[in-house]
């Protein structure tokens, strides 16, 4: 079972390593996240959590309100918008299916609070595997974005959208 838990400092040498791993660098390769000084914060504005299978470290996941965090990544936006962030930690655990769960979690968490409207997410737009993901989980192309030295395909996954999606697939979670 898959459950996440908030990033603390302890996390510092387990995420500065999955920082170094091929496929993280290959997904992300212009970013630094200033571990050693953003796991010290705890801004009301976004979420740092570890994704775990049982007691093993396998994920991060961030969630940021898009209007209250401070570097102005994402410019103007409409209010009540989340993004997510998400990576798997080793190459051994690609393709299991611990994504998808993943971003289930996140997803869920984003869309407890009634107020938020849709989630957006930014892959590289040369990283087209996580484009696949994205719109396999019901997440729609909304455009194409230069962020600093990254151009992206930013996808979004409005509250409706998902709602019909988990009624389909289980009525039990139309109302998370």
């Amino acid at each position: 079972m898959i459950h996440l838990r908030p990033a603390t400092a302890n996390d510092l040498d387990l995420l500065k390593r999955w920082d170094e791993q091929p496929h993280v660098i290959s997904a992300d390769p212009n970013d630094d996240w200033g571990w050693e000084i953003e796991l010290d914060r705890s801004p009301d504005w976004r979420e740092q959590l570890i994704a775990h299978i049982d007691d093993r470290p396998i994920g991060f996941v961030q969630i940021i309100d898009l209007v209250r965090e401070d570097s102005n990544y994402w410019g103007a936006v409409a209010p009540d918008l989340r993004a997510i962030d998400i990576w798997i930690g080793e190459e051994q655990d690609l393709g299991k299916g611990y994504g998808t769960k993943i971003m289930h979690l996140a997803i869920a968490r984003c869309f407890a609070d009634p107020t938020v409207t849709a989630i957006l997410i930014d892959p590289l737009t040369s990283n087209t595997r996580a484009h696949r993901f994205y719109q396999r989980l019901g997440f729609q192309f909304s455009e194409y974005r230069r962020f600093g030295d990254d151009d992206c395909s930013v996808y979004r996954l409005n509250r409706s959208d998902w709602q019909h999606q988990s009624a389909i697939a289980s009525p039990l979670h139309a109302d998370i």
